[in-house]
């Protein structure tokens, strides 16, 4: 067995696509079994690869399913938590950044200005086994009873620092509505009252708020056969990446450098007013990079992946 540990979230799970398809093809004779949070198993068999999916939430004790594997695989972070839950699994080998604290002194040093797909492509590769970093495609779900061709706002972080003011989604739904888009407002059950009050000033009908009404499967499939995205520095944007549908991602307080869509796909454009370096912001409500991200500045980068998308159609046509 070769265990790898992504104890985390969607945006976490996609960019760990690379790396998870590298193992597999590394051990071809061996189970991969994922050690993640069980809600995300929809997201892993698209991810594929896996053969096994092991709920873990948090870094406590692991779980006696996950006892001697063959190899380890610390993709969750650079210890010592991470390091030592897998070390209890007592496995033959433990593939990890180097972490003294924890008593981990192999493997290459951390790095806090690394995008998170170069991260664990150069973990592994410094254990011999290559990953491709533009390996981030994932696969397509059956679109279901989820409408297509729609515009997919997503207003909702689970870091308020990271959320759009939700009178510019207004602002931006009623352009885009206006232009033609078919625009539905995503989110947690926790956020649907904000898409509610989005959806209303906008002008939507009641049937556009889809917060709250969409699990981790079906929000897949909407973003697979979305024309557009919109959204904050979130899971839903890695979604987006992983279908190659047409988004604009917005950044605030992190960098698109660390966490953005890859530079090289034309069909995905990154929004950021910060520089690199910007202290350490503890105020409220969305960070001042991202307030200062106006609604004209969305829209024109919603022509741009949109052209973008026309252009590459009639090459391939």
């Amino acid at each position: 067995m070769i265990l790898a540990l992504r104890a985390l979230g969607v945006g976490d799970l996609a960019t760990a696509a690379p790396v998870l398809r590298a193992l597999r093809a590394a051990h071809p004779d061996r189970e991969l079994v994922l050690a993640a949070p069980g809600w995300l198993a929809p997201l892993v068999d698209l991810v594929g690869g896996v053969d096994r999916l092991v709920p873990t939430d948090g870094l406590g004790r692991p779980d006696a399913a996950l006892r001697s594997p063959y190899a380890a695989v610390n993709l969750h972070g650079r210890g010592p938590e991470s390091h030592r839950m897998l070390a209890g699994t007592r496995p033959g080998r433990l593939l990890a950044y180097a972490s003294p604290e924890a008593g981990h002194h192999d493997g290459p040093a951390w790095r806090a200005d690394e995008h998170e797909v170069d991260r664990w492509c150069r973990l592994l590769d410094w254990y011999g086994i290559p990953a491709d970093r533009t390996d981030l495609d994932l696969r397509r779900p059956a679109a279901g009873d989820v409408p297509t061709g729609v515009t997919v706002l997503h207003p909702g972080s689970k870091i308020p620092a990271k959320r759009w003011p939700p009178g510019r989604f207004a602002a931006l739904a009623r352009t885009l509505a206006a232009r033609g888009h078919r625009v539905v407002l995503t989110g947690s059950p926790a956020e649907r009252a904000t898409a509610q009050r989005i959806a209303q000033a906008a002008g939507l009908p009641a049937d556009a708020v889809l917060a709250g009404r969409t699990d981790l499967g079906r929000l897949a499939a909407l973003v697979a056969y979305a024309r557009l995205v919109v959204s904050g520095d979130t899971g839903v944007a890695h979604l987006a990446t992983g279908y190659r549908t047409a988004s604009v991602v917005l950044f605030g307080p992190v960098s698109p450098a660390l966490w953005g869509p890859p530079p090289e796909r034309d069909r995905h454009r990154a929004l950021w007013a910060g520089v690199e370096g910007s202290p350490r912001w503890e105020g409220v409500g969305s960070h001042p990079t991202l307030a200062a991200i106006g609604v004209d500045e969305v829209v024109a980068a919603v022509d741009e992946v949109e052209r973008a998308v026309r252009v590459s159609g009639a090459v391939a046509a």
